[in-house]
């Protein structure tokens, strides 16, 4: 950790001083996330997210992104050690230089945190493979100071934090976060950089990069919204699902209900991306086959301007219904044209028929063949009368 130490002294200590990190909040900071978050809604955060796996003592692969919101605007080429724009707005409005000293300073984490935590992997008892997890920015609402967060977790489980200027261990973590952090806590430089990067960078960068994605941000697309059957869970029982794809922005909130009552048993799946940018959601309901009359699937979304979309479970087999009626009559009326053109193929044999010595449509032939044969000689014969 002593080398870790030395370095970002000596590569960081120069951005901490040039003005880069150290200038305070936007002005205009709450005036732009006023226009995008009422009271009473969710504040809007901008964070970065790192996923490192470790599989033994020399192998990891690290993975990082910035998101607004829900909306990826970032990510980190591991291969090219840079960031990529994901959105033309993605730069906010921060200079070429201070872009720059952001870079920096994560190319020289990304360097350097795996090998630290691989030279301490047995001093803290982290056993292969195992993965951390990062996730660090900060929220904004109109009219009250931002909030930074910083948090890390281990196999999936909290583990660490830092807040205001030292680092914590997460409630249950252990000894073994407490040793952490406790040998985290011994470096300044370290903790000024997250002090000055959380608490004053990301506030305005965040002001920056809503304003430029305004147009984003306030995108709104109504959801549309179907109910269908799933694979029986089993007998007399149905598995009833609704789908509500296409909305943006990403906050929903389905349920299945029962008139103004919501069904408890309710599941609901990820919300997964749709490619144009939408969203995708699947929330189902196992209730018992003479239950089902009367449940309904209710949506609600922004987009919506407060009127909520319902599909009634009885419209499913409604629908099913005129579904396989629509088929019978298309098959009664394929077997009806069927037959026509059966008697017709009869009143007008067909080549294959006329062929056969001993057919109705062979004779029929021969006989209107000799009947024109019999009539062309006879007006010729007229004619030559007449010369």
């Amino acid at each position: 950790m002593a080398s870790f130490t030395q370095q970002a002294s000596v590569l960081l200590l120069p951005l901490l001083f040039q003005g880069i990190l150290c200038v305070g909040p936007s002005p205009e900071a709450s005036h732009v996330l006023g226009t995008h978050h009422p009271a009473g809604e969710e504040p809007l955060s901008f964070r970065l997210l790192q996923i490192s796996s470790f599989a033994n003592h020399s192998w990891e692969s690290t993975q990082g992104s910035g998101w607004l919101g829900e909306v990826q605007t970032h990510r980190w080429d591991r291969a090219l050690g840079t960031i990529s724009y994901m959105l033309p707005w993605s730069q906010g409005n921060f200079t070429k230089e201070e872009l720059e000293g952001i870079h920096a300073i994560l190319q020289l984490y990304f360097h350097l945190f795996p090998g630290q935590v691989q030279a301490r992997a047995s001093q803290f008892q982290l056993e292969y493979p195992f993965v951390i997890q990062m996730s660090s920015g900060c929220t904004m609402r109109p009219g009250k100071a931002s909030e930074a967060f910083l948090y890390g977790a281990y196999q999936g489980s909290d583990f660490l934090s830092f807040q205001g200027y030292s680092w914590r261990p997460a409630p249950g973590a252990g000894s073994r976060a407490r040793d952490v952090c406790k040998v985290l806590n011994r470096y300044r430089v370290v903790k000024e950089v997250a002090k000055n990067l959380l608490g004053n960078a990301c506030p305005r960068f965040l002001a920056g990069i809503a304003a430029a994605g305004k147009a984003e941000l306030e995108r709104q697309v109504k959801p549309e919204a179907w109910v269908s059957q799933g694979a029986g869970p089993g007998p007399g029982r149905l598995l009833l699902v609704c789908h509500v794809s296409g909305f943006h922005p990403k906050p929903v909130r389905v349920r299945w209900m029962r008139g103004q009552q919501v069904q408890p048993d309710t599941q609901q799946g990820d919300v997964l991306p749709n490619a144009d940018g939408t969203w995708y959601l699947r929330v189902t309901l196992d209730v018992a086959a003479r239950e089902a009359t009367g449940l309904s699937c209710r949506v609600k979304h922004s987009s919506l301007g407060g009127h909520d979309l319902i599909i009634p479970w009885d419209g499913y087999h409604i629908l099913t219904v005129l579904t396989c009626l629509a088929i019978m009559v298309t098959l009664i009326v394929l077997v009806v044209v069927g037959r026509w053109f059966q008697k017709q193929s009869l009143a007008f044999p067909t080549e294959a028929s006329i062929q056969h010595p001993r057919s109705l449509g062979h004779q029929l032939y021969l006989a209107q063949k000799s009947w024109m044969k019999n009539r062309f000689l006879k007006e010729g014969k007229i004619s030559l009368s007449k010369l």
